[in-house]
Protein backbone atom coordinates (compact mmCIF):
# COMPACT_ATOMS: atom_id res chain seq x y z
CA UNK A 1 0.00 0.00 0.00
CA UNK A 2 1.21 3.24 -0.37
CA UNK A 3 1.79 5.93 2.41
CA UNK A 4 -0.83 7.74 3.51
CA UNK A 5 -0.46 11.40 2.24
CA UNK A 6 -0.65 14.83 4.41
CA UNK A 7 -0.07 18.34 3.51
CA UNK A 8 0.76 20.52 6.22
CA UNK A 9 0.77 24.70 5.71
CA UNK A 10 3.03 26.74 7.65
CA UNK A 11 6.62 25.93 9.14
CA UNK A 12 5.54 27.65 12.81
CA UNK A 13 5.19 25.44 16.00
CA UNK A 14 1.79 23.75 14.82
CA UNK A 15 2.80 22.62 11.51
CA UNK A 16 5.92 21.39 12.46
CA UNK A 17 4.85 19.48 15.37
CA UNK A 18 2.30 18.15 13.06
CA UNK A 19 4.69 17.20 10.71
CA UNK A 20 7.03 15.40 12.82
CA UNK A 21 4.89 13.13 14.71
CA UNK A 22 2.62 12.52 11.49
CA UNK A 23 5.95 11.08 9.35
CA UNK A 24 6.42 8.73 12.96
CA UNK A 25 3.28 7.39 12.09
CA UNK A 26 4.30 6.57 8.93
CA UNK A 27 2.30 9.52 6.93
CA UNK A 28 4.49 10.52 3.56
CA UNK A 29 4.63 14.42 5.05
CA UNK A 30 4.37 17.88 2.61
CA UNK A 31 5.28 20.75 4.68
CA UNK A 32 4.24 24.46 2.36
CA UNK A 33 5.94 27.42 4.03
CA UNK A 34 5.47 30.79 2.38
CA UNK A 35 8.70 32.13 3.87
CA UNK A 36 11.80 31.58 1.64
CA UNK A 37 14.07 31.61 4.54
CA UNK A 38 12.81 31.12 8.16
CA UNK A 39 11.22 27.78 10.10
CA UNK A 40 9.55 28.50 13.35
CA UNK A 41 6.37 31.01 12.26
CA UNK A 42 6.64 33.70 14.67
CA UNK A 43 9.00 31.59 16.80
CA UNK A 44 11.87 31.85 14.66
CA UNK A 45 15.47 32.85 15.55
CA UNK A 46 16.54 35.49 12.47
CA UNK A 47 19.81 35.74 11.88
CA UNK A 48 21.96 39.09 11.01
CA UNK A 49 25.99 39.27 10.49
CA UNK A 50 26.25 36.20 12.46
CA UNK A 51 23.83 37.61 15.82
CA UNK A 52 20.71 35.74 16.64
CA UNK A 53 17.57 37.49 17.89
CA UNK A 54 14.03 36.22 18.49
CA UNK A 55 10.78 37.80 16.86
CA UNK A 56 10.13 38.64 20.53
CA UNK A 57 11.47 36.40 23.64
CA UNK A 58 10.26 33.15 23.60
CA UNK A 59 10.36 30.95 27.06
CA UNK A 60 10.10 27.33 26.72
CA UNK A 61 7.95 26.77 30.04
CA UNK A 62 4.78 24.42 29.89
CA UNK A 63 2.02 22.82 32.41
CA UNK A 64 1.81 19.96 29.94
CA UNK A 65 4.21 17.41 30.22
CA UNK A 66 3.89 16.11 27.06
CA UNK A 67 5.20 19.09 25.54
CA UNK A 68 7.55 19.68 27.94
CA UNK A 69 9.42 16.07 27.01
CA UNK A 70 8.65 16.96 23.32
CA UNK A 71 11.46 19.76 23.69
CA UNK A 72 13.48 17.70 25.38
CA UNK A 73 13.52 14.93 22.82
CA UNK A 74 14.43 17.72 19.77
CA UNK A 75 17.23 19.05 22.09
CA UNK A 76 18.47 16.63 24.67
CA UNK A 77 22.24 18.46 24.27
CA UNK A 78 20.95 21.92 23.93
CA UNK A 79 18.82 23.05 26.29
CA UNK A 80 19.95 25.48 28.72
CA UNK A 81 18.62 27.08 32.07
CA UNK A 82 17.87 30.69 32.00
CA UNK A 83 17.35 32.71 34.79
CA UNK A 84 14.40 34.97 34.45
CA UNK A 85 14.70 38.63 35.07
CA UNK A 86 12.43 40.95 33.89
CA UNK A 87 11.64 44.78 35.19
CA UNK A 88 9.27 47.36 34.41
CA UNK A 89 10.47 50.67 32.93
CA UNK A 90 8.13 53.29 34.02
CA UNK A 91 9.13 57.54 34.37
CA UNK A 92 12.81 57.07 34.50
CA UNK A 93 12.88 53.82 37.24
CA UNK A 94 13.23 50.27 37.26
CA UNK A 95 10.85 48.18 38.62
CA UNK A 96 11.27 44.95 39.45
CA UNK A 97 8.88 42.08 37.66
CA UNK A 98 7.34 39.92 39.63
CA UNK A 99 6.79 42.84 42.33
CA UNK A 100 9.33 42.75 44.80
CA UNK A 101 7.26 45.15 47.52
CA UNK A 102 10.27 47.22 48.80
CA UNK A 103 10.93 47.72 45.58
CA UNK A 104 8.29 49.10 44.28
CA UNK A 105 7.58 51.23 47.48
CA UNK A 106 11.37 53.01 47.15
CA UNK A 107 10.15 53.94 43.44
CA UNK A 108 7.13 54.67 43.64
CA UNK A 109 7.64 56.81 46.76
CA UNK A 110 6.05 57.60 49.91
CA UNK A 111 3.25 59.73 48.84
CA UNK A 112 2.25 57.71 45.22
CA UNK A 113 2.94 53.93 47.44
CA UNK A 114 0.31 54.94 50.64
CA UNK A 115 -1.91 56.10 47.69
CA UNK A 116 -1.46 53.12 45.74
CA UNK A 117 -2.16 50.69 49.02
CA UNK A 118 -5.42 52.83 49.79
CA UNK A 119 -6.02 52.33 46.33
CA UNK A 120 -6.14 48.67 46.22
CA UNK A 121 -8.02 48.40 49.36
CA UNK A 122 -10.72 51.18 48.46
CA UNK A 123 -10.90 48.15 45.16
CA UNK A 124 -10.87 45.23 47.81
CA UNK A 125 -13.56 46.81 49.60
CA UNK A 126 -16.07 48.37 46.74
CA UNK A 127 -14.81 46.52 43.70
CA UNK A 128 -16.43 47.53 39.41
CA UNK A 129 -19.29 45.24 39.44
CA UNK A 130 -19.78 44.26 36.71
CA UNK A 131 -16.43 43.44 35.52
CA UNK A 132 -16.92 44.38 32.09
CA UNK A 133 -13.09 45.72 30.98
CA UNK A 134 -9.64 44.53 31.19
CA UNK A 135 -9.92 48.16 33.40
CA UNK A 136 -12.02 47.06 35.56
CA UNK A 137 -11.19 42.81 36.18
CA UNK A 138 -7.04 44.37 36.94
CA UNK A 139 -8.11 47.51 39.21
CA UNK A 140 -10.54 45.27 40.80
CA UNK A 141 -7.35 42.93 41.82
CA UNK A 142 -4.57 45.51 42.18
CA UNK A 143 -6.40 49.00 42.57
CA UNK A 144 -6.64 51.95 40.15
CA UNK A 145 -3.42 53.90 40.56
CA UNK A 146 -1.66 50.99 40.09
CA UNK A 147 -3.36 50.05 37.18
CA UNK A 148 -2.66 53.01 35.68
CA UNK A 149 0.80 52.97 36.26
CA UNK A 150 1.80 49.28 35.86
CA UNK A 151 -0.93 47.82 32.63
CA UNK A 152 -2.80 50.72 31.01
CA UNK A 153 0.24 52.51 29.12
CA UNK A 154 1.75 49.06 27.65
CA UNK A 155 -1.15 47.41 27.39
CA UNK A 156 -2.22 49.76 24.94
CA UNK A 157 0.89 49.96 23.12
CA UNK A 158 0.41 46.34 22.10
CA UNK A 159 -3.13 46.11 21.28
CA UNK A 160 -4.13 49.90 19.95
CA UNK A 161 -7.11 49.56 22.11
CA UNK A 162 -8.36 51.64 25.30
CA UNK A 163 -8.33 49.44 28.02
CA UNK A 164 -11.71 50.56 28.76
CA UNK A 165 -12.89 48.58 25.74
CA UNK A 166 -11.13 45.24 26.38
CA UNK A 167 -13.05 42.91 27.41
CA UNK A 168 -12.43 41.66 31.00
CA UNK A 169 -12.10 37.68 30.01
CA UNK A 170 -8.98 38.47 28.32
CA UNK A 171 -7.41 39.75 31.78
CA UNK A 172 -9.13 36.35 33.23
CA UNK A 173 -7.01 34.18 30.90
CA UNK A 174 -4.04 36.04 30.32
CA UNK A 175 -3.32 37.11 34.19
CA UNK A 176 -5.17 34.41 35.56
CA UNK A 177 -4.16 33.68 39.38
CA UNK A 178 -2.46 36.31 40.31
CA UNK A 179 -3.46 39.64 42.11
CA UNK A 180 -1.60 41.87 44.32
CA UNK A 181 -1.85 39.80 47.55
CA UNK A 182 -0.85 37.34 45.30
CA UNK A 183 2.14 38.74 44.09
CA UNK A 184 3.01 40.20 47.30
CA UNK A 185 2.99 36.77 49.06
CA UNK A 186 4.98 34.85 46.46
CA UNK A 187 7.60 37.91 46.90
CA UNK A 188 7.79 36.71 50.61
CA UNK A 189 7.00 33.34 50.29
CA UNK A 190 10.07 32.42 47.99
CA UNK A 191 9.94 29.34 45.11
CA UNK A 192 7.12 27.11 45.48
CA UNK A 193 7.79 23.63 46.50
CA UNK A 194 8.58 21.39 43.74
CA UNK A 195 5.14 19.52 42.14
CA UNK A 196 3.51 22.67 43.87
CA UNK A 197 1.39 25.13 41.86
CA UNK A 198 3.42 27.76 39.68
CA UNK A 199 1.31 30.74 38.69
CA UNK A 200 2.66 31.32 34.97
CA UNK A 201 2.90 34.98 35.56
CA UNK A 202 5.71 35.05 38.20
CA UNK A 203 7.95 31.54 37.21
CA UNK A 204 11.49 32.63 37.61
CA UNK A 205 13.78 30.00 35.38
CA UNK A 206 12.84 28.87 32.50
CA UNK A 207 14.47 26.29 29.64
CA UNK A 208 15.85 28.08 26.55
CA UNK A 209 17.46 26.24 23.14
CA UNK A 210 21.27 27.48 23.26
CA UNK A 211 20.95 29.36 19.55
CA UNK A 212 17.35 30.65 20.56
CA UNK A 213 13.76 28.88 19.54
CA UNK A 214 14.52 28.97 16.28
CA UNK A 215 16.81 26.00 17.00
CA UNK A 216 14.25 24.02 18.04
CA UNK A 217 12.43 24.32 14.87
CA UNK A 218 15.33 24.17 12.49
CA UNK A 219 15.85 20.75 14.08
CA UNK A 220 12.36 19.39 13.84
CA UNK A 221 12.46 20.48 10.14
CA UNK A 222 15.76 18.54 9.44
CA UNK A 223 14.57 15.40 11.29
CA UNK A 224 11.32 15.53 9.34
CA UNK A 225 13.52 15.86 6.39
CA UNK A 226 15.66 13.20 7.65
CA UNK A 227 12.33 10.73 8.08
CA UNK A 228 11.80 10.80 4.29
CA UNK A 229 9.12 14.40 4.33
CA UNK A 230 9.69 16.91 2.56
CA UNK A 231 9.36 20.90 3.34
CA UNK A 232 8.64 23.06 0.76
CA UNK A 233 10.36 26.89 1.70
CA UNK A 234 9.16 29.85 -0.20
CA UNK A 235 5.56 28.73 -1.29
CA UNK A 236 2.84 30.78 -0.91
CA UNK A 237 -0.93 28.96 -0.78
CA UNK A 238 -3.44 30.13 -3.16
CA UNK A 239 -6.29 28.16 -3.23
CA UNK A 240 -7.49 25.18 -1.28
CA UNK A 241 -9.78 22.92 -3.92
CA UNK A 242 -12.60 20.77 -2.31
CA UNK A 243 -15.53 18.48 -3.90
CA UNK A 244 -17.77 16.71 -1.98
CA UNK A 245 -17.15 17.51 1.61
CA UNK A 246 -13.40 16.92 1.25
CA UNK A 247 -10.83 18.91 0.33
CA UNK A 248 -8.91 17.90 -2.86
CA UNK A 249 -5.62 19.72 -3.16
CA UNK A 250 -3.85 22.59 -2.36
CA UNK A 251 -2.29 25.25 -5.00
CA UNK A 252 0.59 27.43 -4.41
CA UNK A 253 3.05 29.37 -6.06
CA UNK A 254 6.44 29.30 -5.33
CA UNK A 255 9.36 31.12 -7.54
CA UNK A 256 6.85 31.87 -9.91
CA UNK A 257 5.88 28.15 -10.72
CA UNK A 258 2.50 27.19 -9.69
CA UNK A 259 2.15 23.63 -8.05
CA UNK A 260 -0.83 21.37 -6.59
CA UNK A 261 -0.47 19.38 -3.53
CA UNK A 262 -3.12 16.69 -3.20
CA UNK A 263 -3.53 14.72 -0.63
CA UNK A 264 -5.71 12.59 1.59
CA UNK A 265 -6.05 14.51 4.90
CA UNK A 266 -4.88 18.57 5.44
CA UNK A 267 -3.25 20.69 8.42
CA UNK A 268 -3.19 23.92 7.96
CA UNK A 269 -2.15 26.94 10.50
CA UNK A 270 -1.76 29.75 8.36
CA UNK A 271 -4.27 32.66 9.46
CA UNK A 272 -7.69 31.59 9.35
CA UNK A 273 -8.71 34.76 7.80
CA UNK A 274 -6.31 33.87 4.37
CA UNK A 275 -7.47 30.18 4.51
CA UNK A 276 -11.13 30.64 4.22
CA UNK A 277 -10.44 32.93 1.26
CA UNK A 278 -8.62 30.60 -0.20
CA UNK A 279 -11.42 28.11 -0.81
CA UNK A 280 -12.35 27.20 -4.47
CA UNK A 281 -15.03 26.91 -4.93
CA UNK A 282 -15.32 29.59 -2.31
CA UNK A 283 -17.33 29.07 1.05
CA UNK A 284 -20.73 30.28 1.51
CA UNK A 285 -21.33 34.44 1.52
CA UNK A 286 -21.76 34.02 5.66
CA UNK A 287 -18.13 32.49 6.23
CA UNK A 288 -16.13 35.01 3.54
CA UNK A 289 -17.79 37.82 5.43
CA UNK A 290 -17.06 36.54 8.64
CA UNK A 291 -13.52 36.01 7.40
CA UNK A 292 -13.09 39.58 5.88
CA UNK A 293 -13.97 40.82 9.80
CA UNK A 294 -10.96 39.22 11.53
CA UNK A 295 -8.75 41.51 12.40
CA UNK A 296 -4.87 41.14 13.54
CA UNK A 297 -2.44 43.11 15.02
CA UNK A 298 1.04 42.92 13.48
CA UNK A 299 4.85 43.55 15.02
CA UNK A 300 8.18 44.45 13.80
CA UNK A 301 11.66 44.11 15.92
CA UNK A 302 14.63 46.77 15.60
CA UNK A 303 17.65 44.62 16.39
CA UNK A 304 20.51 46.88 17.32
CA UNK A 305 24.32 45.51 17.92
CA UNK A 306 25.68 47.79 20.88
CA UNK A 307 28.96 47.99 21.46
CA UNK A 308 30.59 47.62 25.20
CA UNK A 309 29.09 46.78 28.62
CA UNK A 310 26.01 45.21 28.90
CA UNK A 311 23.52 47.71 29.25
CA UNK A 312 21.15 45.69 31.52
CA UNK A 313 21.29 42.87 33.28
CA UNK A 314 17.25 41.64 32.37
CA UNK A 315 16.32 38.96 29.57
CA UNK A 316 13.43 42.28 29.15
CA UNK A 317 12.22 45.36 30.08
CA UNK A 318 8.41 46.52 29.73
CA UNK A 319 8.40 49.79 28.37
CA UNK A 320 5.39 51.83 30.30
CA UNK A 321 6.88 54.68 29.18
CA UNK A 322 4.13 56.79 27.53
CA UNK A 323 6.08 59.01 26.01
CA UNK A 324 7.98 56.27 23.47
CA UNK A 325 6.61 54.11 20.72
CA UNK A 326 8.85 51.79 22.04
CA UNK A 327 6.52 48.36 23.63
CA UNK A 328 9.69 46.06 25.21
CA UNK A 329 13.33 45.60 24.75
CA UNK A 330 15.01 41.86 24.51
CA UNK A 331 18.63 41.47 25.32
CA UNK A 332 19.37 38.42 23.65
CA UNK A 333 23.07 38.32 25.61
CA UNK A 334 20.86 37.36 28.87
CA UNK A 335 19.26 34.75 26.87
CA UNK A 336 22.26 33.18 25.47
CA UNK A 337 25.52 33.79 25.53
CA UNK A 338 25.87 31.69 22.08
CA UNK A 339 23.55 34.00 20.33
CA UNK A 340 26.00 36.94 20.38
CA UNK A 341 28.53 37.19 17.63
CA UNK A 342 31.11 39.11 19.15
CA UNK A 343 32.88 39.38 22.65
CA UNK A 344 31.88 43.06 24.15
CA UNK A 345 28.75 43.49 22.52
CA UNK A 346 25.09 42.50 22.77
CA UNK A 347 21.95 42.22 20.49
CA UNK A 348 18.78 44.54 21.88
CA UNK A 349 15.82 43.50 20.12
CA UNK A 350 13.01 46.37 20.62
CA UNK A 351 9.58 45.37 20.32
CA UNK A 352 6.99 47.88 18.41
CA UNK A 353 3.20 46.95 17.93
CA UNK A 354 1.57 48.53 14.82
CA UNK A 355 -1.11 48.05 11.98
CA UNK A 356 0.48 46.75 8.71
CA UNK A 357 0.27 49.96 6.55
CA UNK A 358 0.46 52.23 9.14
CA UNK A 359 3.25 54.81 9.71
CA UNK A 360 5.86 52.12 11.49
CA UNK A 361 5.37 49.42 9.49
CA UNK A 362 5.81 51.33 6.39
CA UNK A 363 8.76 53.69 7.67
CA UNK A 364 11.87 52.52 5.95
CA UNK A 365 14.64 50.25 8.19
CA UNK A 366 16.94 53.26 8.39
CA UNK A 367 14.53 55.39 9.87
CA UNK A 368 13.28 52.93 11.72
CA UNK A 369 16.90 51.85 12.91
CA UNK A 370 17.10 55.69 13.98
CA UNK A 371 14.16 55.64 16.02
CA UNK A 372 15.30 52.87 18.18
CA UNK A 373 18.47 54.33 18.94
CA UNK A 374 16.43 57.81 19.61
CA UNK A 375 14.11 56.20 22.08
CA UNK A 376 17.00 54.14 23.63
CA UNK A 377 18.77 57.74 24.73
CA UNK A 378 15.03 59.11 25.80
CA UNK A 379 14.90 56.34 27.67
CA UNK A 380 18.78 56.41 28.95
CA UNK A 381 19.49 53.20 28.45
CA UNK A 382 22.36 53.17 25.05
CA UNK A 383 24.00 56.27 24.00
CA UNK A 384 23.69 56.18 19.57
CA UNK A 385 27.99 55.82 19.78
CA UNK A 386 27.52 52.51 21.00
CA UNK A 387 24.92 51.32 18.46
CA UNK A 388 27.28 49.83 15.37
CA UNK A 389 24.99 47.80 13.51
CA UNK A 390 21.18 47.00 13.15
CA UNK A 391 18.51 45.40 11.22
CA UNK A 392 14.39 45.40 10.93
CA UNK A 393 12.34 42.38 11.05
CA UNK A 394 8.39 42.76 10.12
CA UNK A 395 5.67 40.22 11.17
CA UNK A 396 2.31 40.00 9.73
CA UNK A 397 -0.59 38.85 11.59
CA UNK A 398 1.26 38.34 14.86
CA UNK A 399 -1.33 38.89 16.93
CA UNK A 400 -5.14 38.04 16.04
CA UNK A 401 -7.32 40.21 17.56
CA UNK A 402 -10.98 39.64 18.54
CA UNK A 403 -13.49 43.02 17.67
CA UNK A 404 -16.91 43.14 18.68
CA UNK A 405 -18.96 39.97 17.18
CA UNK A 406 -15.18 37.69 16.87
CA UNK A 407 -16.69 34.74 18.73
CA UNK A 408 -19.95 34.63 16.42
CA UNK A 409 -17.53 34.99 12.99
CA UNK A 410 -15.62 32.30 14.40
CA UNK A 411 -18.60 30.26 14.99
CA UNK A 412 -19.56 30.49 11.73
CA UNK A 413 -16.28 29.69 10.41
CA UNK A 414 -16.04 26.72 12.59
CA UNK A 415 -19.12 25.58 11.34
CA UNK A 416 -18.48 25.75 7.47
CA UNK A 417 -14.78 23.85 8.01
CA UNK A 418 -16.39 21.47 9.95
CA UNK A 419 -18.31 20.00 6.78
CA UNK A 420 -14.70 19.09 5.38
CA UNK A 421 -13.75 15.92 6.86
CA UNK A 422 -9.95 15.70 5.65
CA UNK A 423 -9.36 19.28 7.01
CA UNK A 424 -7.99 20.31 10.36
CA UNK A 425 -6.86 24.00 11.42
CA UNK A 426 -4.33 24.58 14.11
CA UNK A 427 -2.17 27.40 16.00
CA UNK A 428 -2.43 30.52 16.81
CA UNK A 429 -3.81 32.05 13.50
CA UNK A 430 -5.23 28.96 12.19
CA UNK A 431 -7.48 28.92 14.92
CA UNK A 432 -7.60 32.35 15.65
CA UNK A 433 -6.87 31.95 19.31
CA UNK A 434 -4.37 33.79 20.90
CA UNK A 435 -2.05 30.36 21.88
CA UNK A 436 1.38 30.69 23.27
CA UNK A 437 3.58 27.68 21.34
CA UNK A 438 2.79 25.07 23.94
CA UNK A 439 -0.94 25.21 23.11
CA UNK A 440 -0.11 25.36 19.65
CA UNK A 441 2.22 22.62 19.57
CA UNK A 442 -1.01 20.73 21.61
CA UNK A 443 -3.39 21.24 18.68
CA UNK A 444 -0.68 19.73 16.07
CA UNK A 445 -0.38 16.43 18.97
CA UNK A 446 -4.11 15.98 19.03
CA UNK A 447 -4.73 16.82 15.37
CA UNK A 448 -2.58 14.16 14.12
CA UNK A 449 -3.99 11.62 16.58
CA UNK A 450 -7.29 12.45 15.29
CA UNK A 451 -5.88 11.30 11.85
CA UNK A 452 -5.25 7.84 13.52
CA UNK A 453 -8.77 7.71 14.62
CA UNK A 454 -8.80 10.33 17.27
CA UNK A 455 -11.90 12.26 18.23
CA UNK A 456 -10.57 15.01 19.93
CA UNK A 457 -11.81 18.48 20.11
CA UNK A 458 -8.96 21.34 19.03
CA UNK A 459 -10.84 24.28 20.20
CA UNK A 460 -11.20 22.70 23.78
CA UNK A 461 -7.58 22.74 24.12
CA UNK A 462 -7.16 25.89 27.28
CA UNK A 463 -5.06 28.00 28.11
CA UNK A 464 -2.48 25.87 29.95
CA UNK A 465 -1.99 23.37 26.88
CA UNK A 466 -3.78 20.67 28.79
CA UNK A 467 -6.64 18.51 26.63
CA UNK A 468 -9.87 18.29 28.64
CA UNK A 469 -12.47 15.94 26.96
CA UNK A 470 -15.09 16.54 29.56
CA UNK A 471 -15.31 19.94 29.47
CA UNK A 472 -16.23 21.24 33.48
CA UNK A 473 -18.47 24.15 33.89
CA UNK A 474 -18.20 27.41 31.42
CA UNK A 475 -16.48 26.54 28.30
CA UNK A 476 -13.71 30.01 27.72
CA UNK A 477 -11.66 28.27 25.20
CA UNK A 478 -12.49 31.00 22.85
CA UNK A 479 -11.47 33.53 24.98
CA UNK A 480 -7.64 33.67 24.76
CA UNK A 481 -7.14 37.33 22.96
CA UNK A 482 -8.97 40.82 23.97
CA UNK A 483 -12.36 41.29 22.97
CA UNK A 484 -13.81 45.10 22.87
CA UNK A 485 -16.68 45.76 25.68
CA UNK A 486 -19.73 44.90 24.25
CA UNK A 487 -21.90 47.99 24.09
Amino acid sequence: MSARRLVIVGAGPAGLTAGFNAVGAGWDVTVLEKDPEYVGGISRTVRHEGYRFDIGGHRFFSKSAEVTRWWHERLPDDFIQVRRMSRIYYRGKFFDYPLKPWNALSNLGFFTSVACVLSYFKARLFPTRPENSLEDWVSNRFGRRLFNIFFKTYTEKVWGIPTSQLSADWAAQRIQGLSLSKAVINAFKGKPKEGGAVIKTLIDTFSYPRLGPGQMWEKTAADIQAKGGRISMGTKVTKIRHSEGRVTSIEASSGGAFLSFEADQFIVSMPLQETVLAFDPPLSAAAVASARSLRYRDFLTIALVVDGANPFPDNWIYIHEPDVKMGRIQNFKNWSEAMIAKPGTTCLGLEYFCFEGDGLWSAPDSELIELGKKELLQLGLVEPGRVSGGAVVRVEKAYPVYDPGYQQNLDVIRGELGQFSNFHVVGRNGMHKYNNQDHSMMTAILAVRNLEGGKFDLWKVNSDAEYHEEAKGEDRSGRLMPERVKS
